[in-house]
């Protein structure tokens, strides 16, 4: 095996098996972008030890893995998690690889619930974004603004989804959105419903014709909207709307609108009898999960909001849901 640099630019003795590594995992479908930047830094790491043989002995690996001081072990997981995958992939190929312990970095378990939007704070929210006016460094945002919030609440889309959107993508005729390489590499067609997809038509009308790379939703210079800036705004509307915001990482956030779309739908479903355990997936494809576990954690919502409808999740569904336990 050659043991000069990759083309990634690794530069360590694993070098090549490291870009054979990260060319693995985009083949499987995975963008895998911030662990290849990890991967680098554990790179320049083997550099710096002077590594020479092909393989990850475990001394180097947890000298590598080892807590920093005042990280916690929720940013250590990550490093953990692809030097465990790294040395697998090491193992099979024939080489020594120390594969770190499952409980080296203990986590807790997730304890966030979104905070969704109540239906008058929907209401409240929605009228704001529908009377934005223009600003100089924003000329657009008032056209653009009302439609992308509403495809983050009436389609469950991830904010970056949206505005990455290009013209040719948003098929107005046909009724149809293609969500292009989007998490796990995967492409996915969206049917909004009419009434959206008419809005889509009129908010088109003030562009006129468009090449078909030209952005969907574009910003002043005529590139995407950048996050921060669509984050900007909601924090604003929210404070207008007298909706409080609990902090960082509290919400709520623009990715909430996600998490509304999927109880919504599934509230929608119960109230007009739909068979629960048949739609499931349909809504798992819709938004993009890989599995139907990312999916269920939508039912523990709704049950919470929606105590009438618990009775008929569990049916459906048992022990799917898990339930919080009073102490």
């Amino acid at each position: 095996m050659p043991n000069e640099a990759s083309d990634t630019g690794f530069q360590s003795v694993l070098a090549p098996l490291m870009n054979q590594f990260v060319q693995e995992k985009h083949a499987c479908g995975y963008a895998y972008a911030e662990p290849t930047r990890l991967l680098h830094r554990l790179d320049d790491f083997l550099v710096q030890e002077r590594l020479t043989t092909l393989e990850l002995p475990r001394s180097l690996a947890r000298k590598w893995l080892a807590k920093k001081p005042h990280e916690s072990a929720l940013t250590q997981q990550p490093r953990i998690i692809l030097v465990r995958h790294f040395s697998r992939f090491l193992l099979r190929a024939g080489h020594p690889a120390y594969v770190p312990e499952s409980g080296l970095a203990a986590r807790k378990p997730p304890t966030f619930v979104p905070r969704l939007l109540s239906d008058d704070e929907l209401v409240k929210l929605f009228h704001a974004i529908d009377v934005l006016e223009p600003m100089a460094s924003s000329p657009w945002r008032h056209l653009v603004m009302p439609e992308v919030f509403r495809l983050l609440y009436a389609c469950g889309f991830r904010v970056g989804e949206v505005l990455k959107l290009r013209v040719r993508d948003v098929d107005l005729d046909r009724g149809i959105i293609t969500v292009r390489q989007a998490k796990f590499r995967k492409d996915r067609l969206v049917p909004p419903v009419l009434s959206l997809i008419n809005r889509l038509r009129r908010y088109a009308e003030h562009f006129g014709n468009r090449p078909p790379d030209a952005f969907f939703f574009p910003g002043a210079s005529g590139r995407p909207f950048a996050l921060r800036t669509v984050y900007t705004v909601f924090r604003k509307l929210l404070m207008q709307c007298g909706i409080a915001h609990a902090g960082r990482g509290k919400g709520p956030r623009i990715h909430d609108f996600r998490h509304l779309f999927a109880v919504h739908t599934l509230r929608r479903w119960y109230q007009t009898g739909e068979d629960l355990d048949a739609k499931l997936p349909l809504l798992a494809t819709y938004l993009g999960h890989q599995h139907l576990s990312g999916t269920q954690r939508y039912l523990h919502l709704t049950a919470e909001l929606f105590p009438e409808i618990t009775a008929r999740l569990d049916a459906a569904f048992g022990e799917v849901i898990p339930r919080r336990i009073e102490r």
